[in-house]
C-alpha cells in the first residue's frame, strides 16, 4: 500500500472512531483530549492535501493514539 492510500485509510478510520466517542459519557479531561485528537486529524488532512505524506502520517497516528486512550480506557 502506498503512503497516500495508507493515510487516506487512517483518516477514514479516525472518522469512524470519533463517532464512537459521541456515544460515550465523557469527563471534561476526555473531551479536551478528543479536541486535541481532532486538531491532529485536521493537521493530517492539511498535510495530506499538501502531499506531505510523512507529516500527515505522523499527525494521524498521534490522533489515533489519543482517541484510542479514550475509547479503550
Amino acid at each position: 500500500m502506498d503512503d497516500k492510500t495508507r493515510i487516506e485509510k487512517d483518516i477514514v478510520m479516525f472518522e469512524e472512531n470519533i463517532e464512537k466517542t459521541q456515544k460515550m459519557s465523557l469527563t471534561n479531561s476526555q473531551k479536551k483530549t478528543i479536541t486535541l485528537a481532532s486538531q491532529y486529524y485536521e493537521d493530517a488532512e492539511y498535510y495530506h492535501k499538501k502531499k506531505d505524506y510523512f507529516t500527515a502520517f505522523g499527525c494521524i497516528n498521534y490522533a489515533h493514539g489519543l482517541l484510542d486512550a479514550i475509547i479503550k480506557f
